[in-house]
């Protein structure tokens, strides 16, 4: 920002409408304020999509433990599931009873080594299916803490951009400082806006994601407790 542009604001005084403060912004404020409201998009895409997402997992956990109880015998729940691509406990119940499946086709003897091998397999997947429930939660988590600080730095540029401008024009009346001052502080609002949501959709989606998370874990280890008795029946029995 020059001092003809400084000149130029003083004849559109009244003009404070947020898209004109936006095109008055010097070029590195404009930057700021793209890239602080291309986060904000983003991140409104990323809480719809998880909260869709949550939501049908949750549906799904629902499901599963209807049939689970149900009293339908695991091989007929394993054949079902295992012909197409399932998640959340449905991929915990697959793993393991492909697990169980291979170790006994195999001739297994050692209890603990199946259980410790079914254990694993379990681990393996709900580590998984826990990185997909928390992916892209660390983007929200970084929009909080950073949008902020960025907003703020596109406010001290376009306020030292400013105050040269003025000191050049020779000029000091509020009616000078204060569009330039306005231009800057709106990159800090732009960076508020961005940075509230974001903070406040990652305290909820990931307190989300925990308690889903605690529910594959308890399914995990209570069904590794069913196998368990399983095991001793079967490997007792020959």
């Amino acid at each position: 920002m020059d001092a003809d542009v400084v000149q130029g604001t003083l004849h559109a005084a009244g003009s404070v409408s947020l898209w004109d403060l936006f095109w008055q912004a010097g070029f590195i404020v404009k930057l700021v304020m793209i890239g602080l409201m291309a986060a904000s998009v983003w991140t409104w895409a990323i809480i719809i999509d998880k909260s869709m997402r949550y939501g049908r997992f949750r549906r799904q956990l629902n499901k599963f433990e209807s049939n689970f109880w149900s009293g339908q015998s695991l091989e007929d729940l394993y054949h079902n599931l295992s012909e197409r691509k399932t998640s959340g406990m449905g991929a915990l119940f697959v793993a393991a009873m492909r697990e169980w499946k291979k170790s006994f086709e195999k001739g297994a003897r050692s209890p603990l080594g199946l259980q410790t091998r079914i254990d694993k397999a379990m681990d393996v997947t709900l580590a998984r299916e826990m990185d997909e429930l928390e992916s892209r939660l660390g983007f929200l988590a970084t929009i909080g803490s950073a949008a902020p600080f960025v907003g703020l730095f596109g406010t001290v540029i376009g306020i030292m951009t400013s105050f040269q401008a003025i000191a050049g024009s020779q000029q000091t009346s509020l009616a000078v400082v204060a569009p330039g001052i306005a231009e800057a502080l709106l990159a800090t609002a732009i960076g508020l806006v961005a940075a509230i949501p974001a903070v406040i959709a990652y305290n909820k989606l990931s307190a989300d994601a925990g308690k889903l998370g605690m529910r594959l874990e308890s399914f995990a280890d209570e069904f590794s407790a069913i196998l368990s008795r399983q095991i001793d029946e079967k490997l007792s029995s020959r």
